[in-house]
């Protein structure tokens, strides 16, 4: 089908008899088949027309095809001649313009030769003109014009490079090396002659003569500028060597300050007069001060080592002091161009100081770490150290750093000593429910002690002596771990025995079980906070020492140690506050499993030791609660942990109620559900805002508290017939353990003969184990999903109403 047609006619499943049939419907239709016939017959007419002209336009197409090809390669033959006309025009064209310009490019040859011959004979002229006046003027120590012609000359020089092979030319340049070698030695032995090395009294001093021998020397060989250079200063600071020589009372670490101040004087002293002699970008001052350093570290070194027993840590610091503000000092007046020159050594630069623990250098010692979450979330960019200067001289002291960390393991440890005995001075902080749990001081204390020594240390070096701190750091975080926090914890101390079901069900009125007091609650939460507090701060601590060190020691920094440490004691904490709670509850529990619940005769309000469980969660949860406010996911976990040891803890006492009447078990489910009301509203009992519980603890309170329901409807139902009580019991508990099958009879006084019964009953009634099953008897059934337990929850709480 080419085109889309409504016509029967065309359709690909044309039958004849149906289109005749559809025609002629009746016999009285075939009235008309004469008009029908005429139609159809037309229809023919016109298609046969159709097809004829079709066919007609369809022979002439070949033809013009034909026509319109033969045009088409006329039209290329014609194209093709005239491309060839204009290719031989240009090629004409091109052999005039040859013959046109031949002579011209022969005079732009001659012109090029010419200039460049008379340049060059110029060149020569003034080379040797410039030569000779050059050798004049060394002999008659004319170093001003000297310094202008010879940058002229050498300049000149540098055009005849590729005519060296002209012995005339080679000449010259010699002549030129060996005037500069002349000029070079003339200059040496005039600043010999000004400032002699030897002797102790200067018989020259700055002249015109030197100050333009100056400027020559910048255009001669750079070994001549260092030559002047090194000697001029080795000169200018041999009275240094002298009055502070390594027997000298003034060379010691106590009169360190005498250095810089002579150094000081020194500087003043050649402003005064050579500051005009030497050129400005020589910046001969810093030269001096640069050089003044690296001898002073040298003599520092050799003199350390030799009294290395006689340093103290208050003196090292006294003498890293003064020499960090002396390098200070240089930053603040030079720029720091000459490190990097050939003729001085470059110091070693720290790496880049991002440590946030440093707010600010130069603020109190006493200032606290207070880390920013937005600083931590923002990517640490490196800064360009400010001091080029830094470590220049207090380098020297990084070998002697070990008295510094000495000293500090030593105040670390009178430190840790006196926070216990404040600690046992003035007792457990004041428990303040308005604040919560307070972290305690020393915490505070200890670190504030870190950033100072962290700060220090930094000042001095960032290798091997950060990492031994850091280690001194661990030491102390798990002593104050150990002394401070896990030493304080209160101690349990179990609960008199013989206890009667009387003096048990009369814990409201006066607690016989021993229970840690309002205060010991508070001073758990407050080590707990503490610990939280400190485990934060040490990681925090970890990534500012890895920042700090260089960066080839910071896989040597760890302190994955000491935060677990912490985490131990947060978990004990939260253990021992789960253990008094806990504790508390067991009496009320045992009187549950010493009553005589088959002799129960109606069901009434919850009974006695219930009301003792919720009477010991309001009096410990709100106080743990308010104490744990700023810590609340240890908050949640105590809850979680308390559901986990008390729900499984109540439903081994519900076993030991035996036997249990209907009335009883009615009585003992009216009692749960209260219980399992409580223990979701656990979070935030006796608070004045009520929060929604966290699901996962919910879900465990939901799962515990419904099996402990599932247990006593099961005790409720009938055991006649038996394979409905077996079958019951496997779809309401799906446990397969005999064990507890077992105490479920007990429960319900069955006679041992019944209960064998039954036993043998619920083993064949067992579903089949899976393929590659474990042990049958620790088999249990799927779960049952999240509808079908909240269907068991609404069929639970209506049979309590109902009972009620």
């Amino acid at each position: 089908q080419v085109f889309p047609s409504q016509d029967p006619l065309d359709r690909a499943d044309f039958n004849a008899v149906e289109y005749i049939n559809a025609l002629f419907p009746t016999e009285q239709s075939l009235a008309n088949i004469d008009e029908v016939v005429n139609k159809i017959r037309l229809k023919i007419r016109r298609l046969d027309d159709n097809i004829r002209t079709v066919v007609r336009g369809q022979t002439n197409v070949g033809q013009d095809g034909r026509q319109a090809l033969e045009e088409a390669q006329k039209a290329i033959q014609q194209l093709f001649g005239k491309i060839k006309d204009i290719k031989d025009k240009a090629e004409k064209s091109e052999q005039m313009v040859k013959e046109i310009t031949r002579d011209i490019k022969q005079l732009d040859h001659a012109k090029r030769h010419l200039t460049t011959s008379i340049t060059t004979l110029n060149h020569l002229h003034m080379l040797a003109g410039g030569v000779d006046s050059l050798e004049a003027m060394t002999r008659r120590r004319q170093y001003g014009e000297v310094a202008n012609l010879l940058q002229g000359v050498v300049n000149v020089l540098e055009h005849f490079n590729k005519y060296m092979g002209i012995p005339q030319i080679r000449q010259l340049s010699e002549r030129v090396k060996a005037a500069q070698n002349e000029l070079g030695q003339q200059i040496l032995a005039d600043f010999e002659e000004a400032f002699p090395s030897q002797g102790t009294k200067r018989t020259g001093g700055p002249s015109n003569v030197l100050r333009d021998a100056c400027l020559v020397a910048n255009v001669l060989d750079p070994r001549i500028k260092q030559e002047i250079i090194k000697k001029f200063i080795k000169q200018h600071l041999s009275e240094y060597l002298v009055l502070f020589q390594e027997n000298q009372d003034v060379a010691w670490l106590d009169k360190i300050d005498r250095r810089y101040a002579w150094v000081k004087r020194q500087l003043v002293d050649y402003e005064e007069k050579y500051g005009r002699m030497f050129p400005q970008e020589w910046c001969m001052t810093e030269r001096i001060a640069v050089e003044f350093c690296h001898v002073t570290r040298a003599e520092l070194s050799k003199i350390m080592r030799t009294r290395a027993k006689e340093i103290e840590v208050k003196l090292l610091l006294f003498a890293i002091q003064r020499t960090t503000n002396f390098e200070g000092f240089l930053a603040k007046r030079f720029s720091g161009c000459t490190l990097a020159d050939g003729t001085v050594k470059k110091p070693e630069v720290p790496p880049p100081s991002t440590n946030p623990f440093l707010e600010d250098e130069t603020g109190t010692e006493t200032d606290e770490i207070v880390i920013e979450k937005s600083d931590t979330d923002k990517p640490k960019k490196p800064k360009v150290p400010d001091n080029p200067f830094h470590g220049i001289v207090s380098k020297c002291f990084e070998p002697h750093l070990y008295v510094y960390i000495e000293s500090q393991d030593k105040n670390l440890g009178e430190l840790i000593d006196r926070f216990v005995a404040d600690f046992k001075a003035q007792g457990p902080p004041k428990p303040n429910v308005d604040e919560g749990g307070a972290v305690l001081p020393s915490c505070a204390d200890l670190f504030v002690y870190y950033k100072k020594c962290m700060v220090q240390c930094s000042q001095l070096s960032t290798g091997e002596p950060m990492i031994a701190l850091t280690t001194i750091f661990q030491k102390y975080l798990r002593e104050y771990a150990w002394k401070i926090l896990s030493g304080n914890l209160p101690k349990t101390t179990s609960s008199s025995g013989g206890l009667t079901i009387t003096s048990l069900l009369k814990e409201k009125e006066g607690s016989e079980v021993a229970k840690f007091t309002l205060e010991e609650l508070c001073l758990i939460c407050s080590i707990l906070s503490t610990a939280e507090y400190c485990l934060a701060t040490t990681q925090q601590l970890e990534e500012k020492l890895k920042e700090k060190v260089d960066a080839s020691l910071v896989e040597r920094i760890n302190l994955t140690g000491e935060m677990d440490t912490f985490s131990i004691v947060i978990s004990n904490s939260i253990q021992l506050l789960v253990q008094d709670l806990d504790a508390a509850c067991d009496p009320a529990l045992t009187a549950m499993s010493k009553m005589q619940w088959q002799n129960v005769e109606h069901v009434g309000d919850q009974s006695p030791y219930v009301t003792s469980v919720i009477l010991h969660i309001k009096q410990n949860v709100p106080i743990i609660r308010d104490n744990l406010a700023s810590t609340r996911k240890y908050f949640t976990q105590f809850c979680i942990k308390f559901a986990n040891s008390f729900i499984p803890k109540f439903i081994n006492h519900l076993f030991k109620c035996k036997p249990i009447s209907m009335v009883g078990a009615e009585q003992l489910l009216l009692d749960t559900h209260s219980l399992k009301m409580v223990l979701l509203d656990l979070p935030s009992i006796g608070s004045q805002v009520v929060r929604k519980a966290p699901a996962s603890y919910t879900k465990i309170v939901v799962k515990g508290m419904t099996r402990a329901e599932m247990i006593l409807k099961v005790v409720m139902a009938p055991h006649e017939p038996p394979v409905v009580f077996v079958d019951n019991y496997i779809k309401l508990l799906g446990d397969c353990s005999t064990d507890t099958f077992q105490k479920i009879l007990d429960m319900k006084g069955l006679k041992r003969s019944e209960q064998s019964s039954m036993l043998d009953l619920f083993r064949l009634r067992l579903p089949a184990p899976p393929p590659g099953g474990d042990n049958p008897g620790s088999l249990s059934l799927s779960a049952p999903t999240p509808e079908q337990e909240s269907s068991r929850i609404r069929k639970l709480e209506k049979l309590i109403k109902k009972r009620l």
